[in-house]
């Protein structure tokens, strides 16, 4: 198994004469949580779209599972995208079926197997037969992730997963993602809340397109040199850190 899912050197991405991502580099270790944490407006949508080859940068490179992205690394990545990308004429479970045909599960007996198995999951099997118009957003958040899973990909990115969510279904969500990078995915997840930051292995603080730090949530609060911080607090530090250096 590779060390490094993903390598990030040097990346830059504008949006017209506006810079969006500002040199960042990255390593991502395989087989963990990896959290992009940052303000709205912080570059990490655009940086998950980048990785998942969505989007073309401007320059500098990225490797995942050891190659640039291409239709083979999109087989083994699973992208749940901050609004849910599904089809509300379709019922949940032909909306799973569309991604799993997608992503290549050509066999009948396997696809359908794996539908269940996610419809289970994501605990939907009751209402597999309702159409996505008819959900709520909680359970359309659910849906969308288990559009992104059903393939069984080694990578998957997940943005703003748990937005919207009550606590017991963002608790129920965060103890599958555990239990696949206990299974040796990699999960790259951007959220601008605490609770996700706090629960991901690895962090990147994100500012204008820029990671001002990165490290686990303890290295992290144990760099502002308070033995009390917390996670909010540590971010806080980093961000003021960063517009001291642009300022000197």
């Amino acid at each position: 198994m590779l060390e490094v899912a993903i390598a990030i050197k040097n990346l830059i991405f504008n949006y017209g004469k506006l810079r969006v991502i500002d040199n960042i580099s990255l390593e991502i270790p395989t087989g963990i949580s990896f959290g992009l944490l940052g303000s709205n407006g912080a570059g990490k949508t655009t940086l998950i779209r980048l990785m998942v080859g969505l989007l073309k940068p401007a320059g500098g490179s990225i490797f995942s599972l050891g190659h640039p992205p291409s239709p083979v690394i999109a087989r083994n990545t699973g992208y749940m995208p901050q609004l849910p990308a599904l089809y509300n004429e379709l019922t949940v479970e032909e909306n799973i079926d569309f991604f799993a045909r997608i992503y290549g599960l050509r066999d009948g007996r396997v696809r359908s197997a794996r539908i269940e198995e996610v419809l289970r999951l994501i605990e939907l099997w009751q209402k597999r037969k309702t159409p996505v118009s008819q959900l709520s957003g909680g359970m359309k958040q659910r849906v969308s992730l288990g559009c992104a899973v059903v393939h069984q990909p080694r990578l998957l990115f997940l943005d703003e997963p748990t937005a919207g969510l009550d606590p017991d279904l963002r608790i129920s969500f965060w103890e599958y993602f555990n239990s696949l990078t206990e299974n040796g995915v990699t999960l790259i997840i951007s959220s601008h809340t605490m609770d996700d930051a706090a629960r991901c292995r690895r962090l990147a603080f994100l500012q204008e397109g820029k990671v001002i730090a990165q490290g686990s949530p303890a290295e992290l609060k144990e760099g502002t040199g308070r033995a009390d911080a917390s996670l909010e607090d540590a971010f806080l530090y980093y961000i003021r850190r960063a517009r001291v250096k642009e300022n000197v």
